[in-house]
């Protein structure tokens, strides 16, 4: 008898360090592959991020060589380059994109730096290599001081078809890693010469500038090899290494890929500690439940078995509902820029709670009311909606009384509480007010027809400070829009508010368009004789004139004294004529203008047809000041 108990003991003591082991070898193996799978993710990460960053840089350098290319026209026009104007106008751009300041390189190697300062570069700086080469980038240099670190980037100043300067933005390395500083902090970035293997900028030694290739070889991680960093730096190549970082004693995962300038490469690095930051958390987590079931096993194997299947079960259901709403958040998080999500998030709501229907309404000053819905049935009626809407003015009504939950899965008390509900269409329903930052009803969040049959809001709760944080922020998004896109002065449209519906323009009218340019004459003159208060009225009153025959909604200030107007299905004639009366309605206050009108039906570039317009215009301007009396003025423009 003993013997078979003992057989009959030993079994589940067998089964129990079975399944001990089973569960050590397979947390063991998870780490191992979370490890792996964090390795991958975290290369993955460092390869998106050098994107982003060569795209920055390009995109900054791009602009760079067009604000430079800009300048070198205006500089053209002045015989003295050593000028007061000319270095007050220079000395002007100050931190423009990666540059720090600008200078000038002279025949004879002599350049012309802040407030037209002569600084003798010879055995620093040649004119003739540089002129040589055109528009380019330096490597990395020594300033004029020869105390820092710097890039020039270069672009010729040419007169009469001969340059006669190298124009330059001087882009300090020591100040390079502010203009990244928006990326991850987390990680190390690195700007190389693959030529020489100086460092253009090593934010992971802040303030020192070496050469990679006089770091000497580093311990690399096993199945990696330092030649093939060097080599895959040198030959311009994308690549990973992992090796032992020296200031910190951990390893380094390293990305490298080129960049299109010169021969640089750009590298990023992130310290293992970050890497698996994540996997070192799941991996304490694993630990502490494999303690918690080798104990549970000992202790209670049989009734443990059935109690975690349900635990296990219970839990899963209440992450899976964090999860959920978790990216509702993320959802409405920016929602006031993509409304697309709201219904997203309403759907997310919905598959939670089963529901058929999730509707938030927006409640406006004036009932003028937004509603967002999800329906498992994309064929509802419109008469549908209607009914929801009547039903909505009846829950504020009810919400207003200072109630702050509404839940009933009873047809007679729906049918009191919402005489509204046609055909007895909601079975059971829960809402929740959704209020702003003073505690007005701002919205209402509506679930409808859940699977369960009992109304619960504890859901609509829980999430409807999401739903409040998005009207806050679809509010004040509106109105700064609102703003950025309205001309202070004229209370008229603005360039930015221009230029986001030029692309558009194409679609607001069926039969013809007509572009109107117009110049204020005299302007500046006004300003300096009678002072800006006078050039003020001068505008405002331009303005009105020409939203009064024109309206509101394409015409637009897009400069100082230019007003630019899109007249959609108009007839030539008709338009000529209403700027006829503008420019007479204008000139009883003794305001002139020069305008240009180009109409057409069938236009294959708006972009061009506002040029024509503004060589026209500038033809009559031309004329406008060629006429006796009125002066003639200079106007210098890039």
């Amino acid at each position: 008898m003993e013997t078979r108990n003992e057989i009959r003991r030993g079994k589940p003591i067998a089964v129990t360090i079975a399944l001990i082991v089973l569960i050590i070898s397979v947390s063991y193996g998870g780490i191992l592959w979370i490890n792996h799978m964090e390795e991958a993710e975290s290369f993955e990460r460092l390869h998106e991020e050098t994107e982003k960053i060569e795209n920055y840089i390009g995109a900054h350098i791009a602009s760079d060589r067009e604000e430079l290319e800009m300048i070198a026209v205006v500089i053209s026009q002045y015989d003295e380059l050593d000028s007061g104007d000319l270095w007050t106008f220079l000395d002007s751009y100050d931190s423009v994109g990666m540059m720090s300041k600008i200078e000038l390189l002279l025949p004879g190697d002599m350049v012309l730096t802040e407030g037209g300062q002569h600084v003798d570069a010879r055995g620093l700086l040649s004119f003739e290599k540089e002129a040589a080469l055109g528009a380019h980038i330096t490597d990395r240099e020594t300033d004029l001081t020869g105390d820092n670190y710097v890039v020039r980037h270069y672009v010729p100043v040419r007169r009469d078809g001969e340059t006669v300067a190298m124009l330059y933005g001087v882009i300090s390395l020591e100040e390079l890693p502010e203009v990244l500083s928006g990326f991850d902090r987390n990680v190390s970035i690195y700007i190389i010469d693959g030529t020489t293997g100086d460092f253009l900028m090593d934010t992971w030694h802040p303030g020192e500038a070496g050469n990679i290739w006089a770091l000497g070889e580093r311990k690399m991680a096993p199945g990696y090899d330092h030649e093939q960093l060097k080599q895959g730096l040198i030959d311009g190549e994308k690549g990973y290494v992992v090796f032992v970082s020296e200031t910190v004693g951990e390893y380094l995962y390293f990305y490298y890929e080129p960049l299109e300038v010169n021969e640089w490469r750009l590298a990023l690095s992130v310290p293992e500690s970050i890497v698996f930051e994540t996997a070192s958390e799941i991996r304490e987590a694993l630990n502490i439940i494999l303690i918690f079931e080798i104990i549970c096993f000992i202790l209670y194997f049989l009734w443990m078995l059935r109690y975690t299947r349900h635990v296990t079960s219970e839990k899963q259901h209440k992450l899976e509902t964090i999860n959920y709403m978790y990216d509702v958040e993320k959802l409405l998080f920016n929602a006031h820029e993509k409304q697309g999500n709201v219904s997203t998030a309403l759907g997310k709501i919905a598959y939670i709670l089963s529901a058929e229907r999730v509707g938030f309404w927006m409640i406006g000053k004036s009932r003028d009311d937004t509603p967002f819905l999800w329906k498992r049935d994309e064929q509802a009626k419109d008469q549908e909606e209607e009914v929801q809407k009547k039903n909505i003015y009846a829950l504020l009504k009810y919400f207003g009384q200072g109630n702050s939950i509404f839940e009933a899965d009873n047809i007679a008390i729906l049918r009191e509480k919402l005489p509204n509900n046609e055909h007895d269409m909601i079975q059971n329903i829960a809402a929740v007010p959704v209020e702003d930052l003073d505690g007005n009803i701002c919205g209402i969040l509506v679930s409808c027809n859940m699977r369960t049959k009992k109304a619960d809001a504890s859901l609509l709760q829980n999430v409807k400070y999401s739903f409040s944080m998005f009207c806050q922020n679809l509010s004040t998004f509106n109105a700064v829009k609102e703003k950025g896109e309205k001309d202070t002065l004229t209370g008229m449209h603005n360039r930015n508010k221009y230029e986001s519906d030029l692309p558009t323009i194409r679609t607001k009218y069926e039969d013809s368009l007509a572009c109107i340019y117009i110049d204020v004459n005299g302007l500046h003159e006004l300003n300096n004789t009678k002072g800006h208060s006078s050039g003020d009225a001068m505008l405002k009153t331009v303005a009105r004139q020409i939203c009064s025959r024109f309206g509101t909604e394409f015409t637009y200030r897009i400069g100082g004294d230019e007003f630019l107007i899109f007249v959609p299905d108009m007839p030539e004639e008709k338009v000529e004529d209403l700027c006829r009366q503008l420019a007479e309605a204008l000139a009883e206050d003794k305001y002139h203008i020069s305008a240009g009108i180009k109409w057409g039906a069938d236009i294959d570039s708006i972009t061009g047809m506002v040029k024509a317009a503004e060589k026209k215009m500038y033809a009559a301007k031309r004329a406008y000041y060629e006429q006796d009396g009125n002066d003639r003025r200079k106007d210098v423009r890039i």
